[in-house]
């Protein structure tokens, strides 16, 4: 399955990755229409392409290459450095200086930039000697697959999550009947499974799919649980669809600065009858090892090292924009500004605290890979989305009615734009720069763009309870502060 043409190539370049992702045969729909021709030339697609062309054009340029990549233990070629398994403290900074160099490029605003899944096959590729009781050949197909990842430097998606019908029909139906995501037959060439995931951000802009579905459990006497398996694949097999939902998007930089640019498509993915190629099987029939696989490579805890400097980034663009906003209305050092841009530096202050002392109270696993403390870097994903949250509240308490009144690029250019130029500047601005800043505000805080990305952090790790749950589950000092409870009112209550 590893294609020829990317087999020796080592870090890619811009044009590289938009040569990749046309050359594939995708079956892909947008409003009721299948796709045809070039993807980087769609509407819907080709500024998010640009974009991340421009993140993989950096790591081939002089001034970043030595910060964005290292040499293959097998190739010897140099490869992206968010692959890199750290191995100790001083390659958990490696990659998150890495990491800081793309997140400064997109500011945040991609929740799947490539760092993110190559962060993500990393981790599992960690843990992949759990595998060797289950089946070594699935132990050997993780390896082998990350290191193609690695050395082809592949650009990755994922479908973990199904749609409400396929969970309650995997919970309640027999196998049989059941429409979740399933193995419908293993072959000697592999597996077959039919199902759909919600939710596969850039699938379409990407090469390959990792696919982890969380399992229906089954009865205790059945031997092998067919919703229960791991595999990944690229887009362009038989019996793959992807439905996308309507894009955010423009065509207009002026008009749309944020969504023309960072503009994630996200698609419903359908598998009819897909043969995986037995290679690309990571674990099947044990629902056990699907747990064991993320909590073993302590998954959640690597891509929150990721997440948490996206966090950082985005927290930037926002105290930036909180700042210029109330430069150019005159009212920057009103006392409810300063309080607002006080609580965006705190916020941003307590990100990179966690990650310092995540990267700083790092340690060994089972396996010898250098993992960062998790406690602090989960606290970070249950605080952004209430953070963020606020972010957008202030930005459009700020902005008020200079929000809805943005006339666009093609007003300017009418013959009314003599109009927009006299009556609507600044006091130092022109009517074009104080409109593109109150444009770019809009799209921050009440455009569709704004409410996606408002939605997608909000969840982007979990609901809400699902995050608090990781939270509290793995934090272990519980049972401590309860004795020091204790202990003082046991003490107390003797004296008296």
């Amino acid at each position: 399955m590893i294609r020829e043409e990317v087999i020796a190539l080592p870090i890619k370049s811009g044009k590289e990755y938009i040569e990749r992702i046309d050359q594939q045969k995708i079956n892909i729909w947008y409003k009721g229409n299948r796709i045809e021709g070039p993807l980087s030339q769609h509407p819907a697609f080709q500024g998010l392409i640009q974009t991340q062309a421009e993140l993989y054009d950096m790591q081939c340029e002089a001034q970043y290459m030595k910060q964005m990549t290292y040499q293959s233990p097998d190739s010897g070629e140099y490869v992206g450095l968010s692959f890199l398994p750290p191995k100790n403290k001083e390659d958990l900074q490696r990659r998150r200086t890495m990491m800081e160099l793309w997140a400064s490029k997109h500011h945040g605003f991609l929740g799947r930039s490539p760092d993110y899944m190559n962060t993500a096959i990393m981790s599992l590729y960690t843990a992949a000697d759990i595998l060797e009781e289950h089946n070594p050949e699935y132990a050997d197909n993780l390896r082998k697959y990350y290191a193609y990842c690695r050395d082809c430097d592949i650009t990755l998606s994922h479908a973990f999550i199904q749609p409400y019908a396929s969970k309650m029909s995997g919970l309640y139906d027999e196998p049989e009947e059941s429409i979740a995501a399933k193995v419908i037959e293993m072959k000697e060439e592999g597996m077959v499974i039919s199902g759909a995931f919600m939710m596969a951000t850039q699938g379409a802009t990407c090469e390959e799919m990792l696919v982890f579905p969380t399992p229906s459990p089954m009865m205790l006497d059945e031997k092998l649980n067919p919703y229960a398996f791991a595999f990944a694949v690229p887009n362009d097999l038989d019996g793959m669809s992807f439905i996308c939902r309507e894009s955010y998007g423009a065509t207009s930089s002026y008009d749309h600065p944020l969504s023309e640019r960072y503009e994630e498509m996200d698609t419903f993915v359908i598998f009819d009858r897909v043969l995986v190629p037995r290679d690309r099987i990571f674990y099947y029939g044990d629902e056990s090892y699907a747990s064991r696989l993320f909590v073993e490579s302590h998954f959640h805890t690597h891509i929150a090292h990721q997440i948490t400097t996206r966090y950082i980034a985005k927290t930037e663009f926002m105290l930036g924009m909180l700042e210029c906003l109330a430069d150019e209305q005159n009212v920057g050092l009103e006392p409810p500004v300063i309080m607002n841009a006080s609580r965006i530096i705190s916020f941003l202050e307590v990100f990179k605290a966690l990650r310092l002392s995540a990267e700083q109270n790092a340690s060994l696993d089972q396996f010898g890979y250098c993992v960062p403390a998790k406690n602090p870097l989960l606290a970070s994903t249950t605080l952004f989305p209430d953070y963020y949250g606020q972010m957008v509240d202030m930005i459009q308490l700020l902005g008020s009615s200079g929000l809805i009144m943005i006339p666009s690029e093609s007003d300017f250019q009418s013959c009314q734009g003599e109009y927009l130029h006299q009556y609507l500047k600044g006091v130092d601005s022109s009517a074009w720069d104080r409109i593109g800043l109150f444009r770019l505000a809009w799209e921050l805080g009440g455009s569709a763009f704004a409410g996606r990305q408002l939605q997608f952090e909000r969840f982007f790790f979990g609901n809400a309870q699902t995050v608090a749950n990781r939270m509290y589950n793995q934090y272990e000092d519980h049972e401590q502060h309860r004795k020091m409870i204790n202990d003082f009112i046991t003490k107390y209550h003797q004296l008296s």
